[in-house]
């Protein structure tokens, strides 16, 4: 997640699905934090917010909240808000002036610490940049790595408790739907995929939903599928 991208759309979907799954729930936020990239032409998915007609209806506070994040400056500390009672851990993911040689003990650390800031959540989200990535090593010393979330950290990050793992889709030979299966392969047993296709396709893989939670699930798909959400089957 990068600053210069909170309050565009992706972020009313995400944001709209933890706020449906987070009543009597302890929330936990793993923000995956990575500096702006300034060059690069995104972070510009905010038209939806001059649309109230077509768009408020789905979380009413949340789209006043977002309208008031990006009217005020875009970063993820202002999002926090629209999470009330959540535990956010923020640290960033920035390996730009780390030795090559140390980034994978750097990052174990910066992901220790990230288990330790939400052990007492029930309920936990990360929001890597680009989502899961296999375990290979070869990428683990580059800095492109601080964008994504290897399969072991998601893993890790459900154990004993739910988790939603945000995933940006990519041109993976097969298609979309062959990505968010061959996740799912790897996720544990009853792993969900909710999809949003508003402007630039991503999902969100559930780990270990219970029952209620999977309820939820389905509940929000329903109400927000005029805003290109489903549940992949």
């Amino acid at each position: 997640m990068q600053d210069k991208y909170a309050g565009d759309i992706g972020d009313y979907i995400k944001l709209g699905l933890l706020r449906a799954l987070q009543p009597g729930r302890k929330l936990g936020i793993a923000w995956y934090h990575y500096p702006d990239e300034p060059a690069r032409n995104d972070g510009k998915h905010i038209a939806y917010l001059d649309d109230p007609g077509r768009y408020q209806h789905y979380d009413p506070a949340l789209y006043q909240q977002l309208r008031g994040v990006v009217a005020s400056g875009r970063s993820i500390a202002a999002l926090h808000p629209t999470l009330p009672d959540a535990v956010f851990s923020a640290s960033a993911l920035d390996v730009a002036d780390i030795p090559h040689n140390q980034r994978r003990l750097w990052r174990q650390d910066w992901f220790a610490q990230t288990l330790k800031e939400l052990r007492e959540c029930d309920l936990v989200f990360a929001d890597p940049d680009n989502g899961l990535v296999d375990d290979g090593d070869h990428r683990k010393g580059t800095k492109t790595f601080a964008k994504q979330m290897p399969l072991a950290e998601a893993l890790r990050l459900a154990e004993g408790r739910t988790a939603v793992i945000y995933h940006h889709n990519t041109r993976r030979p097969g298609g979309h739907d062959a990505e968010v299966d061959f996740w799912l392969g790897q996720l544990p047993p009853g792993a969900m995929a909710v999809r949003a296709r508003k402007f630039s396709c991503r999902s969100f893989f559930i780990l270990n939903p219970d029952e209620v939670l999977r309820h939820r699930v389905e509940g929000f798909c329903a109400k927000w599928r005029g805003c290109g959400v489903s549940l992949h089957d």
